[in-house]
């Protein structure tokens, strides 16, 4: 009886242990743009468009990190603030790079900067040049209720040449799009949505630059 109640109260003291000490840290949820295109698009009877290189997109400050941001824009848009339990799966630059390269190759080739660089090198037509400065990428809130993804990108084309780059045109891009609930998922549907439409505005600029 007594080794009975010794062990009764060694496994009460364990669960008094337990339940006074410190709780596990909540994993934080990672997000991504989701699979993109699952399956190959049908060709298409439009020639494609000349190839052009793709240069590794600048972001500076807060959004060089996997930090999920958000802007409280009825109370002080100017401070940027991380979602506690939300991040991204990598830095935003390199999420929207991924996409825009996605979007852009449904119609041209796409190659790295040091692939057009080799190309003119070797005696080759060196194609243009597309560098990007990420300078938003932000779920902002207008109210607590009504919210949306903003993404402003600042667009230099540039034409390959022995002496270097010679600028041809350069354009900003801005746009939003509503987040369909006032949270990290609803934000991550959002800025999705705004980077297909970026993306799209910027493939139809660079067929229009001549």
């Amino acid at each position: 009886m007594k080794s009975h109640h010794t062990a009764a109260g060694a496994l009460a003291l364990a669960l008094l242990a337990g339940c006074a000490g410190p709780e596990r840290p909540v994993r934080a949820m990672l997000y991504d743009f989701g699979p993109g295109a699952t399956q190959v698009q049908p060709a298409t009877r439009m020639a494609p468009l000349p190839a052009i290189a793709l240069a590794d997109i600048d972001a500076g400050g807060a959004l060089d990190s996997s930090a999920m941001l958000y802007r409280l824009g009825y109370a002080d848009a100017n401070q940027l603030r991380p979602y506690a339990q939300a991040r991204w799966t990598a830095a935003p630059a390199q999420l929207v790079r991924q996409r825009l390269r996605e979007h852009l190759s449904q119609r041209r080739v796409v190659l790295n900067t040091g692939e057009g660089a080799a190309l003119l090198r070797s005696g080759g037509v060196a194609p243009r040049v597309l560098r990007l400065e990420l300078e938003e990428f932000s779920h902002m809130f207008e109210s607590p209720t009504q919210s949306a993804g903003v993404i402003r990108l600042r667009a230099t084309l540039a034409e390959n040449t022995p002496s270097g780059e010679r600028l041809l045109a350069q354009r900003a891009v801005i746009v939003q799009r509503p987040a369909p609930t006032a949270d990290a998922p609803g934000g991550v549907r959002a800025l999705a949505a705004a980077t297909d439409a970026a993306a799209e505005e910027l493939s139809q600029w660079l067929q229009q630059v001549p």
